[in-house]
């Protein structure tokens, strides 16, 4: 059975699960162009899930499995018959990280300091900390537990909002999301970590920005469908909440002609939530499970089917 790796990493993957599991071929590639050369007789296909496009999975003429290396599967799922797993549960820490520093990087102005450091301004202002503080987090998987637990080392308060949950460790209070815009109100940070559907989209919208407090906070670093752009450049523009991070945007890259790049208050990252220097350490074990489980049983015995 054929798996073709296509990842800049893809050696590395290639070799530490040959040593885990010996009765599977793995065959790797590091360009889209190499992987098409070797796809005939590849039964899987790993990879980041936005490179695996379907030019290479319909050269994949055997393919039966894709496992992604990433979370989100979003462009994977009009592909029937296929079975597909994730690498749920990994993300934890690079996300809470880039969470903690954009909120403090907007709750103490830090852009500001740089700018002032190039200018050789000397400039001190009371600087705020997070303790005390409320925030609430919107969709409550893994990566909010986790945060959850970050944001209480901090001495914050932290609720959630969810379409299915009601309690969830970390959190001191969860509304459903009907009530969305109510839990914005009462936070200083307003976190968004849904995953996007059609349910979620522009889920947090002009009412609920308008609904936060005027020293609000809000990050997106979920995807860039789940917030209403124009609301945000609108209120950042009226200063009507005090700043934002995104990571994330409703098109990627962002464009060089989009207002969000001028807005005040606004600090921009280019979609690094996910990423990690130790990312193939973190998703190397999730990898040897799922190709031991498919060695014994075929996707028949793989858990955790994003497909079904």
């Amino acid at each position: 059975m054929s798996i073709l790796i296509l990842e800049s990493n893809a050696d590395f993957y290639a070799s530490r699960l040959a040593e885990a599991v010996p009765d599977l071929e793995f065959k790797s590639a590091t360009t889209e162009d190499e992987a098409l050369s070797l796809a005939g007789d590849a039964r899987v296909l790993v990879g980041l899930a936005p490179y695996l496009n379907p030019k290479l999975i319909s050269a994949c003429g055997k393919l039966e499995w894709i496992q992604a290396l990433t979370t989100g599967v979003d462009n994977l799922k009009g592909f029937k018959g296929i079975a597909i797993t994730n690498c749920h549960g990994i993300h934890g820490p690079q996300m809470s990280e880039l969470a903690v520093m954009m909120m403090l990087a907007a709750l103490r102005e830090f852009p500001k300091m740089l700018a002032n450091q190039k200018e050789h301004v000397w400039e001190r202002w009371p600087q705020p900390i997070l303790s005390g503080r409320t925030a609430c987090i919107v969709g409550l998987g893994a990566i909010a537990e986790h945060l959850a637990g970050v944001l209480a080392a901090f001495g914050m308060t932290v609720t959630g909002v969810s379409g299915g949950r009601s309690e969830a460790p970390g959190f001191a209070r969860i509304f459903p999301r009907e009530r969305l815009a109510e839990a914005a109100g009462e936070a200083d940070f307003l976190v968004l970590l849904t995953p996007y559907s059609a349910q979620t989209h522009h889920i947090v919208d002009a009412a609920v920005i308008a609904a936060m407090k005027p020293t609000g906070i809000l990050v997106n670093i979920s995807r860039g469908g789940c917030l209403d752009e124009a609301a945000l450049v609108e209120a950042l523009r009226a200063g009507r909440i005090a700043g934002a991070a995104l990571d994330v945007f409703s098109a990627s890259p962002l464009p060089q002609g989009d207002p969000l790049w001028d807005m005040p208050n606004l600090i921009i990252t280019p979609h690094i939530g996910g990423f990690s220097d130790v990312y193939r350490e973190q998703a190397l074990p999730i990898l040897a499970a799922n190709m031991a489980d498919y060695a014994k049983g075929g996707v028949a015995a793989l858990k955790g089917r994003l497909d079904r």
